[in-house]
């Protein structure tokens, strides 16, 4: 069986951990050259060395996903290494409970640039190196919560954001073979998921009260793998005819 992304090259961000590193070592596996980054080197030299190990193509570049300087340095040493970018999956992100009367507006501008500014730069970026061949394909790692918002409302509030972002892209490339689309994923076997559940993320355990009433928490969590299998999907030519989707992997928890 053919691969489904040889020989195409993915920027992944957040790909040191979590959904990130799946969605990373299983594009390596089906075929893909893949481009981590991350803001702790040691951590994604790890996940460069897994692949590489095993056989797989991949370079790590340290950077910030808030940072406006870092999608075209990102899609730079991408280009250099491998000459050009067909998949962009924007994974990074933060995750916070702080509910409404609690955020500041530092900590709402902090969240909203990891979450919602930085994926807006990287799809701008990656757009541009799409529209010259008319072809690429973006994927947003959003979350249940786009939907559902019981988690923190700057958190909550980014990932809504990046689901209407991500159909608007879909809407200004349609009728090409530039695609964009979602995956929104439930709790997930993460840190940041074991954190969500002990209470210990930012902002504690004031909207955890919360979870309990509009989701069913008695369902197991995702994998890591469950959720980059769909990314996978909606990377590959498996989705060709799909574009301003927004795919829920949740284990039907949060309907």
């Amino acid at each position: 069986m053919d691969k489904l992304v040889a020989g195409k090259t993915a920027v992944i961000t957040g790909a040191s951990k979590g959904i990130g590193k799946a969605t990373a070592q299983l594009f390596a596996e089906e075929g893909a050259n893949v481009v981590l980054t991350a803001r702790h080197k040691d951590e994604l030299d790890e996940v460069v060395s897994s692949i590489t190990a095993a056989g797989g193509s991949a370079i790590g570049v340290v950077a910030d996903s808030s940072d406006p300087a870092a999608p075209k340095q990102v899609f730079t040493q991408a280009v250099e290494a491998f000459g050009q970018v067909d998949i962009m999956v924007n994974n990074a992100g933060y995750g916070d409970m702080y509910s409404i009367e609690e955020t500041t507006d530092e900590h709402f501008e902090m969240v909203t640039q990891i979450n919602f500014a930085g994926v807006f730069r990287y799809c701008r970026e990656a757009v541009q190196h799409f529209i010259p061949r008319n072809e690429g394909t973006i994927v947003n790692v959003s979350s249940v919560n786009g939907d559902l918002p019981i988690c923190g409302v700057a958190y909550t509030s980014t990932k809504g954001a990046v689901n209407t972002m991500t159909k608007n892209i879909a809407i200004r490339f349609s009728g090409t073979d530039i695609r964009c689309n979602a995956v929104a994923p439930g709790v997930t076997d993460t840190p940041m998921a074991k954190a969500w559940a002990a209470g210990d993320l930012a902002g504690g355990d004031t909207m955890l009260t919360y979870s309990d009433i509009y989701t069913n928490n008695e369902l197991p969590p995702t994998r890591p793998q469950d959720q980059a299998n769909a990314i996978l999907y909606l990377a590959s030519d498996m989705s060709r005819g799909v574009t301003g989707r927004v795919l829920t992997v949740d284990n039907g928890a949060f309907m």
